[in-house]
């Protein structure tokens, strides 16, 4: 039986999805550090992971029989991309399914701000009343800079505008506006004009330290920041630094450079005690609506991938989503990706009798990936003629 590990409380719908599909699972409730984890997946064919566990080069040497992963949220940066496609493991996340959930705390963290709601319930649970409109706006009519316009910053663009913000956006990708946002030709334009800043951008290398005391003094004073990205694109010291100074007049955040690894252990940050400064767990995705929607969506994915072949939405392997299998008898076929393995493939079925009903191709990069459905079953001294080519990275078969 094809067997499943969960780490880091993956929402239930996951184990109701894999048992439709005959996979048994086991579950662990917090991350696992790369010992632990090397020792857990043992005789595990999936590894489903959050945030928090690294798939590292070291966990996958260690793992010969890890078929596949999912990542139960929307980056894989905690996963070895490259030693991960390398080995030709599937590889799959759930990059839409929270979107959402993200776009409404940003909406309501700028309310928050804008009305100093920090403040004025610290206020209240110490037995002050503080009536005041002091330092407290409406966001009607205020601009709203977005770094970062995909699909959370669009689906955000939109939403904002239906309260009444101005939106600019600037990406370093070409992107096209939704309703009346207005695209910027630079970061610095957006910093100078957004009454609040708001990052979405992607955990790539090259975006760590993004943001940083320059950026800050480029923002207007008294305006505002947000981070619901990734916690290394920020220099938290130097946002410290603006918000005591009064050059920024609030800010929120839900994600940080080092997180704890499990619930309840301690939070250290440098933003701690400041006021009109909103601090979350990382939790801009975590709504029981958009974790159960993963839990569905990412388990779903690994299912079809282990029983049928299908790599639809994979991050490390050629995208194919070939027909539901019915009565065939299907060969997935991982190869190096070079010229004229399709021509070999087809001759050995050729010269065995075999009768094509349907055939696939994708490449991506050094791989290739065929999936060939033929009528009836095929002997196994023909699948071992497949598996033995020398382009071969794997070769999977499925019965219909």
């Amino acid at each position: 039986m094809t067997k499943a590990l969960l780490l880091e409380n993956i929402h239930p719908s996951a184990t109701e999805t894999f048992a439709r599909y005959g996979i048994d699972v086991e579950t662990v409730s917090h991350a696992l550090g790369e010992d632990a984890l090397i020792e857990a997946v043992q005789g595990f064919d999936v590894l489903g992971i959050r945030s928090n566990t690294n798939l590292t080069q070291k966990v996958l040497d260690h793992t010969p029989d890890l078929l596949a992963v999912g990542a139960f949220c929307i980056g894989t940066n905690q996963i070895d991309l490259p030693a991960t496609t390398k080995r030709g493991i599937g590889a799959f996340n759930a990059p839409y399914s929270n979107t959402r959930s993200v776009v409404e705390l940003v909406i309501g963290e700028i309310i928050s701000l804008a009305r100093r709601l920090p403040e004025k319930t610290e206020n209240m649970h110490a037995g002050v009343w503080d009536k005041s409109a002091k330092g407290s706006h409406e966001i009607r009519g205020r601009v709203l800079g977005i770094v970062g316009y995909g699909n959370i910053g669009s689906q955000l663009s939109v939403v904002a505008e239906a309260v009444g913000l101005r939106v600019i956006y600037f990406d370093t990708n070409d992107r096209l506006a939704h309703g009346n946002a207005e695209r910027v030709n630079s970061l610095e334009e957006l910093l100078g004009r957004a009454d609040v800043v708001t990052l979405h951008v992607d955990g790539r290398p090259g975006n760590a330290g993004l943001f940083g005391d320059e950026q800050f003094r480029q923002m207007k004073p008294r305006s505002m920041f947000i981070n619901a990205s990734r916690g290394m694109v920020v220099d938290d010291q130097a946002l410290r630094e603006h918000i005591e100074s009064g050059h920024l007049a609030g800010a929120a955040l839900d994600v940080f450079p080092v997180e704890p690894k499990a619930q309840g252990e301690p939070f250290e940050s440098v933003l701690r005690g400041l006021p009109n400064v909103i601090l979350t767990p990382h939790v801009g995705g975590s709504t029981q609506e958009a974790q159960e929607e993963i839990g569905r969506f990412v388990a779903g994915k690994l299912s079809s991938y282990l029983q049928e072949g299908s790599t639809a939405n994979s991050v490390t392997l050629p995208e194919l989503q070939p027909a539901p299998l019915e009565s065939h008898f299907r060969i997935a076929h991982l190869h190096v990706n070079v010229p004229g393995v399709l021509a070999e493939i087809n001759r050995v079925l050729l010269e065995e009798n075999v009768n094509v009903v349907s055939q696939n191709l994708a490449t991506q990069g050094e791989q290739g990936y065929a999936v060939t459905d033929v009528a009836g079953n095929v002997d196994d001294a023909v699948v071992e003629k497949l598996r033995a080519m020398s382009q071969t990275i794997w070769l999977r078969t499925y019965a219909g």
